[in-house]
C-alpha cells in the first residue's frame, strides 16, 4: 500500500509539472546548414583620409577644430578673410542684374519687331557672360569657408590663425569614420577558400560584441615574401559602429558549410557558472546543462552539446523555473 501511494504521488507531480509546462512558449532545436568560419585577428583602418587645401588666397581668421577633434560633415573647419572675394561677387552680381534688365528690355523691343535679331543676340551673350562671372565670383567667395568633406577626426593641422593661405596649400588632414575597413594578414592555407566564398563578418561595437557582414573583400593578388600572408581588406558597411582606426578586432571568413544546432538566444539561462535551457518533454520540464558555440544572426546561438535536434526548449527561462517551483510545492 505505501508503495502504491508513492507511485500515485509521483504520477500526480508529473501531471502538475506537465500542466504548468503546457502554457509555456517553446522553440524547436533545429539543425541548419550554416557557414563554416575561420576567425583571425584584424586591425581597423579608415578608407578615406584626405587633406583639405585652400582654393583661394586669404588670411586665416578662424580655425574651429584641432587635432583629435571629431568633426561632422559640412562643419566649418577654417574661415579665410573674404573682403576681396565679397567685393568681387557684389560687382559681378550687379553686372548680371544690369545685363538681365537689358536683355529683358531688348527682347521686348525685338518682340515688337523694332530691333534687329543681332541686338537680341548681343544682349543674350552679355547676359550669359555676366551670369558665368557671377557664378565664378560666388564660388570664390564660398571657397573662403573650408568645410569638412565628411564626418571624421582631425589628425593634422598645418596652419595657424593669421597666416596667409594660398591656392593649393594644405590646411588640415582628417580621416573618415563613415567608411571603415578591417585589415587582415591572411595565411596562405586559407586564401583559396576565402577567394572562393568572398564572404566575411567583423566584430564591432563598444565591447566588440556585435557582428556585421562585410560589404566586400579586397584580396591582394600576391603574398608577402617574408610572412607568406595575403593582405585582405574587409570593407564594412557605412554607419557608426563604435570602432576607430587602429583598434584591434576579429574577422570571421567563410570557408565552407556545415550543419549546426541552433536555438533562440532568449531560451538560454545562466545559473552561476552553469549555462542551461529548460527542455519541455513528455514528462514535463527538465533543466538541461548545455555548451554554447558562437552567436549567430537573428538572435540565434549555436549549441555544441546538451541538446538534440527536434527537442523543444522553453523561450522564457524565468517562467519555466517558476513552473518547476510551483510543481514542487504541490508535494
Amino acid at each position: 500500500m505505501p508503495g502504491r501511494l508513492l507511485v500515485l504521488i509521483f504520477m500526480g507531480l508529473l501531471t502538475v509539472n506537465k500542466l504548468f509546462a503546457a502554457d509555456l512558449a517553446t522553440a524547436t532545436v533545429e539543425q541548419v546548414e550554416l557557414p563554416k568560419l575561420s576567425v583571425v585577428d584584424a586591425t581597423i583602418e579608415a578608407v578615406q583620409q584626405a587633406t583639405v587645401s585652400a582654393q583661394v588666397s586669404g588670411r586665416i581668421l578662424e580655425i574651429n577644430f584641432d587635432v583629435d577633434d571629431y568633426v561632422e560633415k559640412g562643419k566649418v573647419l577654417i574661415r579665410l578673410r573674404d573682403k576681396e572675394q565679397r567685393a568681387a561677387f557684389d560687382a559681378a552680381k550687379a553686372r548680371f542684374e544690369e545685363a538681365e534688365k537689358e536683355y529683358t528690355r531688348v527682347k521686348d523691343v525685338y518682340d515688337k519687331k523694332l530691333v534687329a535679331k543681332a541686338a537680341l543676340d548681343r544682349a543674350e551673350a552679355q547676359l550669359k557672360a555676366s551670369r558665368a562671372a557671377q557664378d565664378q565670383a560666388k564660388e570664390a567667395l564660398e571657397n573662403t569657408v573650408i568645410r569638412a568633406p565628411y564626418s571624421g577626426i582631425v589628425v593634422k593641422r598645418l596652419v595657424e590663425v593669421g597666416e596667409t593661405a594660398r591656392p593649393g596649400e594644405p590646411l588640415m588632414t582628417g580621416l573618415s569614420l563613415e567608411k571603415l575597413r578591417a585589415v587582415v594578414n591572411l595565411p596562405q592555407s586559407l586564401i583559396y577558400t576565402v577567394r572562393e566564398h568572398k564572404e566575411a563578418w567583423a566584430w564591432v561595437g563598444e565591447y566588440q560584441d556585435t557582428r556585421v557582414k562585410a560589404d566586400s573583400l579586397t584580396i591582394s593578388p600576391y603574398a608577402d615574401p617574408d610572412s607568406h600572408t595575403f593582405l585582405v581588406r574587409v570593407n564594412l558597411p557605412e554607419g557608426d559602429h563604435h570602432i576607430y582606426p587602429g583598434m584591434y578586432t576579429k574577422v570571421a571568413f567563410v570557408t565552407g558549410k556545415e550543419m549546426r544546432l541552433v536555438i533562440p538566444r532568449q531560451a538560454v539561462a545562466h545559473r552561476s557558472e552553469v549555462t542551461a535551457v529548460y527542455v519541455k518533454g513528455e514528462k514535463g520540464i527538465d533543466l538541461r546543462q548545455i555548451r554554447l558555440g558562437e552567436g549567430l544572426p537573428d538572435n540565434q546561438v549555436e549549441v555544441l552539446a546538451g541538446l538534440s535536434a527536434g527537442e523543444k526548449v522553453i523561450l522564457d527561462p524565468v517562467a519555466a523555473a517558476a513552473a518547476i517551483t510551483l510543481a514542487s510545492q504541490t508535494k
